[in-house]
């Protein structure tokens, strides 16, 4: 697999069990039509209309796919959890041998739909009182 030079910098940082965890779910992301990495905030984050997804390693844990509108998802497989986020939703991947691959292709294809069917629109910021 070709790996993008920013994520073949990024994954030399992690280790080895995490790098091929990052390697597996970045050729799933990558390979899905109109999906663009970008590098932003030091993790390979994936956008098409905006940003969708992004890779996060976890300390002991694997890497974790967090999807930016993890709020707005159905949640139909129950894989993606909050924890103590509102709005952003993750699956961790802790072994590449028993990646979720068919749950994760769903989430991603929904995540996908609801970023072209429904613009994100920023929270913005609270207006002050005088």
């Amino acid at each position: 697999m070709v790996l993008n030079h920013a994520l073949e910098k990024y994954t030399a940082c992690l280790t080895p069990a995490q790098a091929e965890i990052m390697e597996l779910l970045h050729g799933e992301i990558s390979e899905l039509p109109g999906i663009v990495m970008k590098e932003r905030y030091k993790l390979p984050f994936y956008y098409g209309r905006s940003w969708i997804c992004y890779l996060n390693p976890i300390k002991k844990e694997g890497i974790e796919l967090a999807f930016t509108r993890g709020n707005d998802l159905s949640n139909a497989h129950e894989i993606p959890e909050h924890r103590t986020r509102k709005q952003i939703a993750g699956i961790i991947c802790a072994d590449a041998n028993e990646l979720p691959l068919d749950l994760i292709r769903d989430t991603l294809f929904e995540a996908i739909e609801l970023d072209r069917s429904i613009p994100y629109s920023h929270p913005g910021k609270r207006s002050r009182k005088s």
